[in-house]
C-alpha cells in the first residue's frame, strides 16, 4: 500500500465555532501520528462557514506545536492570494520551528468566491502570474545568492518542499515543467484526473531536487464498522457539497436518515454521483478494496485521504479504521 495522508478543512460542525474546529483537527493530527499517517494537510478557503482554515501557516502552527513526527502543510496556499515573499516567510518560519517536517503545496484557485476574491487580491489578474509567483517563491526558499536584495528571512536557504496542486491539465504541465512533486484534487473536482496524471508524468523534467515525477491524488475515504453506518456519516458532505454548489454553504451538517437521504431529487443525487465519483465508503473490507483499486488504476505514489464527518469520535474512528485496513499483511 502507498503511504497515507490526511487533508483536513478544521470542519466547523453545526453548533460549533472555529476554535472547537481546531482543536479537534490538532487531536485529529496527534492521533493520525501514533497511526501512521505521513502528512497532515491543511488547505485555504476564505468566507466559508464551515471551515476553519483560511490562515493556514496559523493553524498548521498550532498542529505542529502540538505533534512530533507527522509532516504539516500546505493542501494548499492559494498562492495569488499573496506575496510569494510572505508565504516564504510564513513557511521559511514554521520550517525553522519544525525542521523536516514541513511541506508547501500550491494552488492557483482564489479559494472562495468572486466578492471575497476581490477583497483578498485586490488585482484579480493575480491569478495570470501564478507560474512566475511559483518561480518567485521557489528562488525566495533556496539559499540567497551574491547581491540577492530580497531575503525571506526566516525562509531563505530553507528548501521547503514545493507541491503543485490542481484539478485541471493546467497545475499538472506546470509541476511537470518546474520538476516538483503533484498532487490532484479528486476528492472534489475529479473529471480530468486520469489524463492530468498522464500529462505530468509524460511531461516531468527533472529539477536539482526530482529526477522523476511524484504524484499523489487526494479523495474523500470514509470508513465505520458497517457499510450502512458509513454511508450514514457520509451524508453530511452530502449536503455540505449542494449547499455549496448552490450558494448556500454553511456548518458542516449532521447527518440524515436514510429515509431523509432517500428524498434527494434526481438531479441531487447526479450531481453527487459526479462529484463523489471516486469516494470510498464502507467498512474497512470495503473500503481496503476501494483504495487499492484506486491507487492499482491511478499508479499514485502516495495517496491524500479526507473525511467530513459531524461527529468528531467517529471521524477519528474512521480514519483508525482506514490506517488499520490499509496496512500491508
Amino acid at each position: 500500500m502507498v503511504p497515507l495522508s490526511i487533508l483536513d478543512l478544521a470542519p466547523i460542525t453545526r453548533g460549533s465555532d472555529a476554535g472547537e474546529a481546531l482543536r479537534r483537527s490538532l487531536d485529529l493530527a496527534q492521533h493520525a501520528e501514533r497511526w501512521g499517517y505521513v502528512r497532515f494537510w491543511m488547505a485555504e478557503h476564505h468566507g466559508m462557514p464551515g471551515v476553519a482554515s483560511a490562515a493556514t501557516a496559523v493553524a498548521l502552527g498550532f498542529v505542529a506545536q502540538g505533534t512530533t513526527r507527522i509532516r504539516i502543510g500546505a493542501g494548499g496556499i492559494m498562492l495569488p492570494n499573496h506575496a510569494p515573499l510572505v508565504i516564504a516567510e510564513q513557511f521559511g518560519t514554521l520550517a525553522a520551528l519544525y525542521p523536516d517536517r514541513v511541506d508547501l503545496g500550491l494552488g492557483r484557485a482564489p479559494g472562495t468566491d468572486p466578492l471575497t476574491t476581490r477583497a483578498l487580491r485586490r488585482h484579480l489578474e493575480a491569478g495570470d502570474a501564478f507560474p512566475e509567483s511559483v518561480v518567485e517563491l521557489m528562488r525566495l526558499l533556496e539559499p540567497p545568492t551574491e547581491g540577492q536584495a530580497v531575503l525571506a528571512v526566516p525562509g531563505a536557504g530553507s528548501r521547503v518542499p514545493i507541491w503543485l496542486l490542481g484539478s485541471s491539465l493546467y497545475s499538472a504541465q506546470l509541476a511537470a515543467a518546474l520538476g516538483v512533486p503533484f498532487a490532484f484534487a479528486a476528492h472534489f473536482a475529479p473529471d480530468l484526473l486520469h489524463e492530468a496524471l498522464a500529462i505530468y508524468r509524460e511531461q516531468f523534467r527533472p529539477s536539482p531536487r526530482h529526477d522523476k515525477p511524484h504524484a499523489m491524488a487526494c479523495i474523500s475515504v470514509l470508513v465505520a464498522e458497517t457499510d450502512a453506518e458509513a454511508r450514514r456519516l457520509f451524508t453530511s458532505l452530502e449536503q455540505a457539497f449542494v449547499a455549496l454548489r448552490t450558494g448556500r454553504p454553511g456548518q458542516l451538517p449532521p447527518p440524515l436518515s436514510d429515509t431523509e437521504r432517500a428524498g434527494f431529487e434526481p438531479a441531487v443525487n447526479e450531481l453527487l454521483a459526479q462529484i463523489c465519483r471516486y469516494a470510498v465508503v464502507g467498512d474497512p473490507v470495503t473500503v481496503r478494496r476501494g483504495v487499492n483499486e484506486f491507487v492499482a488504476a491511478t499508479r499514485v505514489d502516495e495517496l491524500m485521504t479526507t473525511a467530513m464527518i459531524f461527529e468528531h469520535a467517529a471521524r477519528l474512528r474512521s480514519f483508525e479504521l482506514l490506517a488499520q485496513a490499509c496496512t500491508d499483511h
